[in-house]
């Protein structure tokens, strides 16, 4: 199945790819600011998340002390890091698939993500700016902390705009797709054909051909003697 022009939110196959273009769409702007975002959380957490308390060996993690709280932050921040090159990859290929269905997939792909995402951040949000408050350590780098606790709020506003967009081009493909595509079995505006023998009356009924040519017989005459 080849997609027509615009499928899914970009143009047919076979275009030279536009880097201006490309640059100024807001998907791309979207995830270059998440990706940034995201280097910002694991790395400040990485570099400056642990501190050594003067009663431990062990370095604690700076949001009270909670190594779960790190970990996940981390986690949340790498995968996001890396799942925003992914999908600007597939972006500048995008306009080169010709399928449908690859795209639909691409698309698809993008919006589960994205959601997902969303989620994520928003729960890292909440378990940093939770355990930020209840911590009592005086070494902790305040801004540090404070850094990664606005960042993940602002990873939550990214990528929910990823999803909104993400879920415009899958509108967009699949208002393209019934439009382009009509079961001619439900297509009342399909015209039947018409009848083989019209009818030549009210009731239908056809006169016998035969009737034209008869003539019409004459009265009895007797024979004369």
């Amino acid at each position: 199945m080849q997609s027509g022009p615009g499928a899914y939110g970009a143009s047919l196959a076979g275009g030279a790819f536009d880097v201006e273009s490309f640059v100024k769409q807001p998907q791309t702007i979207l995830r270059c600011l998440s990706w940034l975002f995201a280097i910002v959380v694991f790395a400040t957490i990485t570099a400056e998340g642990y501190v050594n308390d003067a009663k431990q060996q062990d370095a604690l993690c700076m949001f009270n002390e909670t190594d779960s709280a790190c970990s996940y932050g981390v986690g949340i921040g790498v995968l996001a890091f890396l799942a925003c090159v992914a999908f600007l990859v597939l972006d500048a290929y995008f306009p080169n698939i010709s399928n449908a269905k690859e795209r639909k997939l691409i698309v698809i792909g993008d919006l589960v993500f994205s959601g997902v995402w969303t989620l994520l951040w928003f729960i890292c949000f909440c378990v940093l700016a939770h355990q930020w408050s209840k911590t009592t350590l005086l070494a902790v780098p305040g801004d540090a902390a404070r850094a990664v606790v606005a960042f993940s709020f602002f990873s939550i506003i990214s990528w929910a705009l990823l999803f909104y967009f993400a879920y415009g081009r899958y509108r967009q493909g699949v208002s393209e797709f019934d439009q382009d595509y009509r079961d001619p079995a439900n297509d009342q505006t399909t015209p039947y054909p018409a009848a083989p023998y019209p009818s030549s009356g009210p009731t239908g009924y056809q006169q016998s051909p035969f009737s034209q040519g008869q003539e019409q017989p004459g009265e009895y005459q007797p024979p004369t003697y």
